[in-house]
């Protein structure tokens, strides 16, 4: 090899991918939007898992579920994306965060 010549960089022989972690993945719902890939044989155990925190009533999710590009469905794609009711429509619309407050009275903290 030519001493100017920038060398190669080592081709790995394997790459290592983390495994799904169902509990990690737990610890995501309450986000505004979720998008994580899924093993299929970890599925429903997600599903059921979303289906029990919108349970609360106070986080609801529109979720969404295709299959992987191409591996002939070992893995699915799973996307939640935050909703509210709008009574006025009778449909659920996208969340908009509305600010936060330290005070139970509003951010301006009277009751008025």
């Amino acid at each position: 090899m030519p001493s100017g010549a920038p060398a190669a960089a080592p081709v790995p022989l394997i790459a290592l991918e983390r495994p799904f972690d169902i509990d990690e993945f737990s610890s995501l719902l309450g986000e505004t939007s979720v998008r994580v890939t899924v093993p299929r044989d970890d599925l429903a155990e997600v599903l059921r898992r979303v289906s029990d925190f919108m349970g609360f009533g106070i986080y609801v999710y529109a979720v969404t579920v295709r299959p992987t590009p191409g591996d002939l469905l070992k893995s699915f794609l799973v996307e939640l994306q935050r909703v509210d009711y709008d009574p006025d429509q009778r449909t659920w619309k996208p969340f908009v965060e509305k600010g936060t407050s330290d005070s139970p009275f509003g951010p301006s903290g009277t009751r008025t």
